[in-house]
């Protein structure tokens, strides 16, 4: 027989031996058909028929548009009274394709109005012990009264319009619908009482301090903004029940703030007024600031503010800021603030880093608030796009971190005495970092907060781990490693291994989210560091991730233009990734189960036989073959006393080279050992199978078998290893890169550990 001839017949022998086990295993009754249930079948079922506005690629389409609201704005601050009073004239320009009849705005102050719905959607249950704050605060005080008072909505002519108030939406009844490519402006007049957010969390308001009785505002949601209008919602009008964040268009902002004399005040945009606002000193230190790249520069001093906490000033002070294409506004003011801030080098441009911060955070604040803020624009830089605006401002808040363009609060307060633990120092510089970085998501990479919470969350507490590793090789050396919360597969896994009836899928609306910080946060973050790290690879991540950035800034991105991007960038198939991390509540559980060592023979075993008998064939008839013998079974027995296994290299070489030339000999190799080692998953989530195998002389290798091995069989995969060099034994994920939630059935042979979700509530003991 020659040797095509041979080959094809061990071939086709091989193949009956498989469709004969196959024939062993079926049902005398017939099974019943299903609908294709492969955990690597493609997103179709799921993501939306691509069109003009948004392309199959997740590119932005050739009928792309977007709205505009520009707004002109006069706001005085009364700090005596803590209310804000506005005035605004906003002009909407309509790029859709659609006439629209009406305009909707958001009153997002209304959830503290005195009749908000929002308290009443929540479930209540009696504490059996509360604090005694806490209880006058839920049954024993009038509730705050802080709503929007509308005064007057009017026409650029000063003509009423009518206007209906639904909870924390206002219709806005235009005499003429807007046509496409039309602009209409119009006027709002309205006032509000500002909240005490320390008494209440809430995103905004102002804090009191007791001992010199000045208040330190952080002011946003503050005047009513337009609601966005796309091609995917129409107009996004669902309500603000307190929990999803924000849809906004963008536009250009003139805005004059009016406030007491005596305080330092900034906002989102340039500040063209400054020699006007600032002293001369103040002035003088600012343009120093300018030139310092390598540290901050107080503007305004610890001394220079304690001094301004006794003045009370009855005098006025306007600042004027003008915002160019930004989603939003915010803006701080305080006599208690000290101004520091330095100079960032984004690829040739200036940008400003700043913070604004009382006596209270200091020394923490002046030591590293605006080192972080430098730090964070220069790192989300680098993975996305340059920062394109002229500053990012790091506001002290005792109990807050929020974001709006070009400003942020964030909390991390040291003792009275100055002194403070590293829990409050990494604290404050993670929420600097991630709050600052808000800047890039959603604030320019524009998401819909109000819908997908993770979009904006989960993508910048991705980036916040990576800009967190880039401070601390930077600014902390001497630190072995940044004490991240979120990012690294294995904290995220007592989540996923949780009770599953309080667990929703990433992708669920902000309002019905269960654990809101581990799903909307930490979950996205860490499989996108999977994905990175383990799935894609830094390099074809970040091209991916950086094409969807420069694609999707200044516009409004949806979930499925995030995932058809990363994978139109990168040529990576991911529908079965999304699939599992983000549209469900499976986990990850990998495993070995058994490794089995086999012994090559030149004799038919068992199984061969009975195959050969089922097809009318005598031993005579086959070719020559090599025989694999598992051990321990009665072949390997039978196979000891006719000596009839092939056990060193030399003998398994006489045996099968008169099947091969000269040449082909010279290029195989000799193993000495086969084994079938064989993996389960009994997580539902398919992921790269990760294994460390190791060998009796001390050597070992890591094998990264792709996601895709699972695609045939969802249960379980077996894999041979032939090697020169006995194994000793086999281990799953042994870097913890996949999120595992039991890695007791991750080693063989078999030992004793403890898992990580075992660990966390060993922690919590």
């Amino acid at each position: 027989m020659n040797k095509f001839a041979f080959r094809f017949f061990a071939v086709f022998f091989a193949f009956s031996l498989i469709a004969t086990a196959q024939e062993k295993e079926e049902k005398t009754e017939k099974e019943k058909g299903h609908s294709n249930t492969n955990r690597f079948k493609q997103l179709y079922e799921e993501f939306s028929t691509p069109n003009m506005f948004r392309t199959a690629s997740g590119a932005p389409g050739p009928n792309y548009y977007q709205q505009q609201a520009d707004y002109n704005m006069d706001i005085e601050l009364d700090d005596k009274n803590q209310k804000l009073y506005g005035e605004e004239t906003i002009t909407y320009t309509n790029n859709s394709p659609d006439v629209l009849e009406f305009l909707w705005m958001q009153l997002d102050q209304n959830v503290r109005s005195k009749d908000s719905k929002s308290p009443l959607i929540e479930s209540e249950a009696l504490r059996p012990a509360t604090q005694p704050q806490s209880f006058a605060q839920n049954y024993m005080e009038e509730p705050f009264d802080g709503g929007f008072n509308i005064e007057s909505v009017t026409d650029e002519d000063g003509k009423p319009l009518k206007y209906t108030i639904n909870q924390t939406m206002m219709r806005i009844d235009i005499p003429t619908p807007l046509k496409p490519g039309g602009k209409v402006s119009f006027n709002v007049k309205w006032w509000y009482n500002v909240n005490n957010h320390v008494v209440n969390r809430a995103r905004s308001g102002y804090e009191h301090f007791d001992k010199d009785g000045n208040n330190l505002y952080i002011i946003a949601q503050f005047y009513p903004r337009m609601c966005v209008y796309s091609d995917v919602e129409g107009w996004q009008n669902i309500q603000f029940w307190g929990r999803g964040e924000f849809a906004l268009p963008f536009g250009n902002f003139n805005v004059n703030i009016t406030a007491p004399a005596d305080h330092i005040l900034d906002g989102t945009g340039v500040l063209e007024n400054r020699k006007k606002v600032f002293s001369n000193k103040e002035y003088k230190r600012w343009e120093e600031a300018q030139e310092s790249y390598d540290k901050p520069v107080v503007i305004v001093t610890q001394e220079e503010a304690e001094a301004k906490e006794k003045e009370f000033s009855k005098k006025k002070k306007t600042w004027n800021f003008v915002a160019t294409n930004v989603r939003d506004f915010a803006f701080a003011s305080s006599r208690k603030f000290i101004y520091d801030a330095m100079a960032v080098d984004i690829n040739g441009k200036k940008v400003m880093a700043i913070s604004l911060y009382p006596k209270e955070g200091n020394p923490l604040w002046g030591d590293y608030s605006t080192k972080a803020v430098s730090a964070t624009l220069r790192s989300y830089s680098k993975y996305t796009f340059d920062y394109p605006y002229h500053k990012a401002i790091s506001v002290h808040s005792k109990n807050q971190g929020m974001e709006y363009p070009m400003i942020c609060w964030n909390y991390g307060r040291p003792n009275e005495d100055g002194s403070y633990s590293d829990r409050v120092k990494y604290g404050m510089i993670s929420v600097i970092i991630h709050e600052v970085g808000h800047n890039f998501f959603p604030m320019i990479v524009n998401s819909d907060e109000r819908q997908w919470t993770w979009m904006d969350e989960g993508l910048n507490t991705f980036m916040q781990y990576l800009a967190e590793q880039n401070f601390q090789k930077e600014y902390l050396p001497d630190l072995d490693a940044y004490p991240s919360r979120r990012g690294p597969a294995s904290k995220i896994v007592p989540y996923m291994n949780g009770d599953q009836s309080h667990i929703s899928p990433i992708m669920s609306n902000s309002e019905n989210i269960y654990q809101f910080g581990s799903n909307a946060y930490a979950k996205p973050a860490t499989a996108l560091n999977i994905l990175r790290e383990t799935v894609m690879g830094p390099e074809l991540f970040d091209h991916a991730f950086m094409t969807y950035a420069q694609r999707w800034k200044f516009k409004h991105p949806t979930p499925e233009d995030f995932f058809r991007t990363m994978e139109d960038a990168s040529a990576v198939d991911l529908d079965w990734f999304w699939r599992g991390w983000f549209y469900t509540t499976e986990y990850v559980d990998m495993g070995v189960t058994d490794v089995k060592r086999y012994y090559v023979s030149s004799e038919p075993n068992q199984e061969v036989k009975e195959l050969a008998a089922q097809r009318g064939m005598s031993l005579s008839d086959l070719p020559p073959l090599v025989y694999m013998i598992p051990e321990d079974s009665e072949d390997y027995k039978d196979a000891l006393k006719n000596g009839s296994i092939l056990d060193n290299s030399t003998s398994l070489n006489e045996f099968i080279m008169d099947n091969f030339s000269a040449s082909e000999r010279s290029k195989l190799k000799t193993p000495k050992y086969f084994y079938q080692v064989t993996f389960e998953k009994p997580g539902e989530i398919p992921m790269p199978l990760i294994v460390e195998y190791t060998y009796a002389d001390g050597s070992s290798e890591i094998v990264k078998y792709p996601a895709q091995v699972w695609r045939k069989n969802d249960l379980e995969v077996k894999k041979v290893i032939a090697s020169d060099k006995e194994l000793i034994s086999v281990t799953v994920d042994p870097k913890e890169e996949t999120a595992d939630v039991d890695v007791t059935n991750n080693m063989w042979p078999k030992q004793e550990v403890e898992s990580d979700f075992d660990k966390f509530k060993d922690s919590k003991k």
